[in-house]
């Protein structure tokens, strides 16, 4: 059969709809090397043991004691590195068949619910959120067998009036897409491209469409308030608002805005708004019980056996991803064990070095291959397909139900119900069914309870990125993500990888799951170790040994193997080399703020001292903060416990490489003694204080807003300077 001809070619059975790669000569080759790096971190370690032991007598009980410190957070650093191998040793690349999915199934899909959530229309503006609501809405998938639902945990009339008109325009919006096959399917993503002029008439209306709805949509929300016309027009959806309702304290309000499950000839899919019942006297499990809430509702309206989860600013940036995911999802051979596909997380905001390294591009591209490998990635809480009745709690080889029709509850209050604060009491909602409650990191639990049932996960990277959202544009807003992202709790809880998935998933997921719950109890040897680094060359004390010496060769091959490799594979990632710069700089900000102060509030949590917090992520900058982000120049600006104790440790740096430099140059000792002894010592700090030099210049060169407080210059100077002497007078 001619090559022209394979779109009407027939699928067989047994023709899989994806397929599974490896790349054996890159993963021996890296093995090798890692077996190489592996040694010399033991031969580290046997310097630490023996090399005390010959030179003891010349060494104080202070000094010992460093070295025993040393020696403890080398321990601790090598065997990190050991489980940081695990999603790099059997790494595979998924690729799928749309074509085969669509001869094979033509339009005769699963059901699919789209959830969307949102919790604050301030730090995460309606016109944003709709837009991610109308990429996915315009999905290439059949219209009558989507919909999409809009969870507003902040209960805004302001977030309801922009997706009423969102509805309005998604009826021009949708076919449009589908009929040019517009890429991307957001109406600001696509329409920016067009800001040199539209290619037709059609275009052109849409534009103006889009304008006219955004214009009202930022009016009302620069003003907090709704027009008086638009009540009018869908006062069936704002009657449900209280006079006394706020944020906090509200009923559940649903509103279907358009309903495509009967009409065969609906061009737009079901749009659902549901903002759940919310009391003081409550807890709402902030974006699990939002979820779940989600889950619930939809299974009355449309029951889609698939569900998509996506952020609200996670807008559809590719409109086959769908297919792709069923790709894997339907595949009758491999497809039956995958109980959901995660997508990578992407930016389109990201400056070209990416300076706050957000992309995160080795763990999307080199680390999720392996945990794919082992046993499938993590659920990262937004890009990601679930089967619906895997989330409810279906174990494999459990016998799956046959897809049902949906109930045709016409009473708006039972659906409501299932959205009330009291719907879960003494049920196994957050406990054997829907996303897991008790730990911040709540999707990662439910990923790792899925697969701890028996599932599979499967990794997605498609060239044509799936889904593309809002990145931080500030240093503030990266550490307080991060130290969310990072918190403790999940090592402290009952879901603690090493002994939950024991005996239930591979070693090579547990390791992986360890990678990340790692993260915080890790901040300690980071700080300890740079700052001990620090002030021993301060005190001209040696921690490693002489150049000359041969103890010498596994510290440098470490050094210097391991970062040319980090390099190389972030340079191998679409990374810049001073990407991978800012990546090591952000590194040691987030082990050294982020992580530490995740492991504190981890451990207040578990003492009973402090409760879980649920913190967003602002979407906006201010005009002069977002022109210095495009400029690549750091953003500090507030005042905060994290910048104090980043100031005061790269101040300290600073202090201890300056006092190193003036003994080398003043002393009258054999010229190079000083590097000699302590040359490993004065790489190290000063290749912290230029990793450093950002927070300089916000301390002391610059003028602008986005400098570093004068008071947390202050403190940060005078603690460090009261550490250096009181150890240059010990």
């Amino acid at each position: 059969m001619r090559k022209e001809d394979n779109r009407f070619r027939p699928v067989h059975e047994d023709e899989p709809l994806f397929v599974t790669r490896r790349r054996t000569g890159r993963v021996i080759a890296y093995r090798v090397f890692s077996v190489s790096v592996f040694f010399c971190i033991c031969w580290i370690w046997l310097y630490r043991v023996t090399v005390p032991v010959e030179i003891d007598e010349n060494r104080t009980g202070f000094v010992r004691f460093i070295w025993l410190v040393m020696l403890v957070i080398e321990i601790w650093f090598g065997l990190y590195w050991i489980v940081l191998q695990s999603p790099r040793w059997n790494p595979v690349w998924r690729f799928t068949f749309t074509d085969r999915l669509s001869r094979r199934y033509g339009n005769d899909l699963p059901r699919l619910d789209v959830f969307v959530c949102t919790a604050d229309p301030v730090i995460e503006p309606p016109l944003m959120v709709v837009n991610t609501v109308l990429s996915v809405a315009a999905l290439d998938y059949p219209p009558e067998k989507l919909a999409v639902y809009l969870s507003d945990d902040g209960g805004s009339e302001l977030t309801f009036y922009a997706l009423a008109e969102a509805a309005e325009f998604a009826k021009v919006w949708v076919p449009y897409c589908k009929r040019f096959s517009v890429e991307p399917r957001s109406p600001a993503a696509y329409l920016s491209c067009k800001a040199s002029g539209f290619d037709s008439a059609a275009a052109e209306e849409v534009g103006r469409l889009y304008k006219e709805m955004a214009v009202r949509i930022e009016t009302a929300a620069r003003l907090g308030r709704i027009p008086d016309e638009a009540r009018l027009k869908y006062g069936e959806g704002f009657s449900q608002w209280d006079s006394d309702s706020t944020r906090t304290n509200h009923g559940t309000i649903f509103q279907i805005l358009v309903d495509g499950r009967k009409d065969k000839t609906v061009t737009v899919p079901t749009l659902v708004y549901l903002s759940r019942e919310k009391r003081p006297e409550h807890h709402h499990h902030f974006k699990a019980g939002a979820m779940n809430a989600l889950i619930r509702v939809s299974s009355k309206i449309t029951c889609g056996r698939i569900i998509l989860n996506l952020d609200c600013d996670m807008y559809s940036n590719n409109s086959k991803s769908a297919r792709e995911a069923l790709c894997i999802l339907l595949d009758e051979k491999e497809g039956k064990e995958i109980a959901f596909v995660q997508f990578p997380q992407c930016y389109e905001n990201l400056t070209k070095n990416d300076l706050y390294g957000s992309m995160m591009r080795v763990t999307y591209d080199v680390e999720f291959n392996g945990l794919d490998g082992n046993g499938g990635p993590i659920y990262i809480g937004t890009g990601c397909f679930h089967r619906r009745d895997v989330i409810c709690g279906r174990k494999y080889k459990e016998v799956e139900k046959e897809e049902e029709e949906c109930e045709d509850i016409s009473e708006p209050e039972m659906i409501k119900a299932l959205a009330n604060c009291t719907y879960e009491e003494n049920s196994q909602w957050g406990k054997e069914m829907g996303v897991k409650y008790g730990c911040p990191v709540e999707d990662v639990i439910t990923g790792l309870e899925i697969q701890c049932r028996g599932w599979k996960s499967a990794y997605l990277n498609p060239k044509n990125k799936a889904f593309v959202g809002v990145a931080p544009t500030n240093l503030h807003q990266k550490l307080v993500q991060q130290m969310r992202w990072s918190e403790g709790d999940f090592l402290l809880s009952e879901y603690c990888p090493v002994w939950y998935g024991q005996g239930k998933i591979g070693l090579g997921l547990i390791l992986g799951y360890c990678c990340n719950c790692l993260w915080a109890p890790s901040s300690v040897p980071v700080i300890l170790y740079s700052v001990l680094t620090s002030l021993c060359l301060l005190k001209d004390i040696p921690l490693f040994p002489t150049v000359w010496c041969w103890w010498y060769i596994p510290f440098g091959y470490v050094t210097v193997a391991a970062n040319a490799y980090s390099l190389a594979e972030f340079l191998w990632c679409g990374g810049t080399s001073r990407g991978w710069w800012n990546e090591q700089r952000m590194w040691l900000y987030r082990s050294t703020s982020s992580f530490l102060f995740g492991l504190t509030d981890a451990i207040k949590k578990k003492l009973g001292v402090s409760e879980s917090v649920f913190m967003i992520t602002s979407k906006v900058a201010e005009e002069e903060a977002a022109k210095r982000y495009e400029k690549e120049v750091m953003e500090f600006g507030v005042e905060s416990p994290m910048f104090l104790l980043l100031g005061t440790l790269g101040m300290l740096h600073l202090f201890c490489f300056a006092a190193a430099v003036m003994r080398i140059v003043m002393t009258s000792r054999e010229v190079g003694g000083d590097v000699h002894t302590t040359g490993m010592q004065f790489v190290i700090t000063g290749v912290l204080v230029v990793l450093n030099w950002p927070l300089y210049e916000g301390m002391l060169l610059r003028r602008d807003k986005g400098k570093l407080p004068m008071t947390v210059t202050v403190k940060s100077f005078v603690l460090a300077l009261s550490a250096c002497t009181c150890v240059a007078f010990l």
